[in-house]
């Protein structure tokens, strides 16, 4: 709880990455354009979904972004909460 780990995925290595139910999950475009695909349990339902920021110190993730490189981010994103100010995940 509280941990990151990192993957690279891309049409070369054709890996996937399985992220369980009500883990945090993010991404970082590292090519000009990407594709990406969830597959989920169930219909998504927004009003569940929670954003963490992603530059969160407690959570603390190396993202591979060049020095003083700020990622572009979406609306949801910008507005995203701190990790500590999360709401617990419940299913």
């Amino acid at each position: 709880f509280g941990c990151w780990m990192g993957v690279t995925l891309s049409a070369k290595n054709k890996q996937l990455l399985w992220v369980p139910e009500g883990f945090a999950h993010g991404y970082l475009v590292l090519s000009e354009y990407a594709d990406l695909s969830y597959q989920c349990t169930n219909y998504y339902h927004p009003e569940s979904e929670v954003a963490i920021r992603w530059d969160d110190s407690d959570v603390a993730i190396q993202w591979p972004l060049a020095i003083n490189q700020v990622p572009l981010l979406s609306e949801k994103d910008t507005a995203a909460v701190c990790f500590q100010s999360a709401p617990p995940f419940s299913c």
